[in-house]
This record gives C-alpha cells, structure tokens and sequence, in this order.
C-alpha cells in the first residue's frame, strides 16, 4: 500500500487518445520476426527493474516526471490486455523517465477503474516516485509476459512525438488488480547507451 504524502503534481481528468485507424498489434518475443538486433532486443526484453538500469546507466542521475494522471477510458488494447471491458475507465499516469535531466524514456501505465478500487493500491499517491520500482520491491505483484510494438506517434507527448519509436509492455498482477506498464524508449536513450556500450541490466 502506498504511503500518503504531498502531490508535486496536480491530479487532472486525463484527456483520451483518439482511436487510431490502424492500432498497433503487440507482439511476444516468439512473435517478433526478424529479431531485433543487440542491444536492443536486451533492453525490450530484459525481465530486470528498468528503473534500476535507467539508474545505473546515469550514473544515479535518476528522475521521475510525471506528465498525467487521472481517469479516462482506456483505450482498446488496454482493455484488452487488462481483460477489462471495452470502454473501461481506468487511472491513467503518464511520466518521463530521465537520465541526466533528459528524457530516455515514455511511460503510460494504468489500471481498471473496478479493479483499482479497493485494492488499497492507490497510484493518485506516487508523485515522482518511479512506480516499476515500487511494483519491483512488492512480490505480490507478478509480471506478466513482455509485448514489444513500434508505438504510435500520436501517443506519444508533442515535444518527443516520432514515428516508429520501440516500446514493450507488461501486465504486473496482484489477485483481481492488473497494472498495464507500457515503456516507450526515446533517441536521447540509445544516444546514451551508444556512449556506453558496457552498460548491462541488472
């Protein structure tokens, strides 16, 4: 259970992505065809805390900075991935992952409206906490199987919005609570991997 404390950020309606024409198909690692190549592959599919990466990769220059959070109607897949509904409300909290003050990577994670309430998993309450870490450090939450999709630029924020950037996926499960975790890595990310190539997961 998340502990109460002041909200750096103010809690908004979140406003709905519009339906796309053609929604992206998530695919498992058996599914993707050809391989992405190295490192790539390593960081869509590494089962390791991408907090903990992300914060050895910036040498502790770590930052959390959230973009969004509320309710809204979750989009398809998410119902979908979540077994929810279709047309669901779900809390919904976009953040930057940064290294070094930059954003490395997107992330949009969110949770069946049914299923949130009264589980005393309260997401209103991380403000820049980093919520892979804090789903990490619970062993009641399981992970699900990581998906990977070229995410669609549309989804993403206006000052990082490009076409075709790698992103993965996964569902962390505790009894009746899903929370659908989507990670979409940026340029400024695979700069900073290219510049240090030793870096691994942890």
């Amino acid at each position: 259970m998340l502990s109460s404390r002041p909200r750096p950020l103010q809690i908004v309606a979140a406003v709905p992505h519009a339906a796309l024409p053609h929604p992206p198909r998530w695919f498992s690692a058996s599914q993707l065809h050809p391989r992405p190549t190295e490192p790539l592959a390593d960081w869509l599919f590494d089962q390791g805390s991408l907090t903990r990466r992300l914060t050895a990769l910036s040498a502790d220059h770590f930052s959390v900075s959230p973009l969004l959070e509320g309710w809204q109607t979750l989009r398809h897949d998410e119902c979908q991935a979540l077994g929810a509904p279709e047309g669901s409300q779900g809390w919904v909290r976009e953040v930057y992952l940064r290294g070094h003050g930059q954003p490395w990577v997107f992330a949009r994670s969110v949770a069946a409206r049914g299923a949130l309430e009264g589980s005393g998993f309260d997401l209103s309450l991380l403000g820049s906490r980093s919520l892979g870490e804090l789903l990490f450090s619970d062993r009641a939450f399981t992970r699900g199987p990581i998906e990977v999709t070229r995410y669609p630029a549309a989804w993403l924020p206006a000052e990082v919005r490009e076409e075709r950037l790698w992103s993965r996926r996964s569902c962390f499960v505790r009894d009746a609570l899903g929370v659908l975790v989507a990670e979409v890595y940026l340029p400024a990310l695979w700069d900073e991997v290219g510049r240090k190539p030793q870096a691994s997961s942890l």
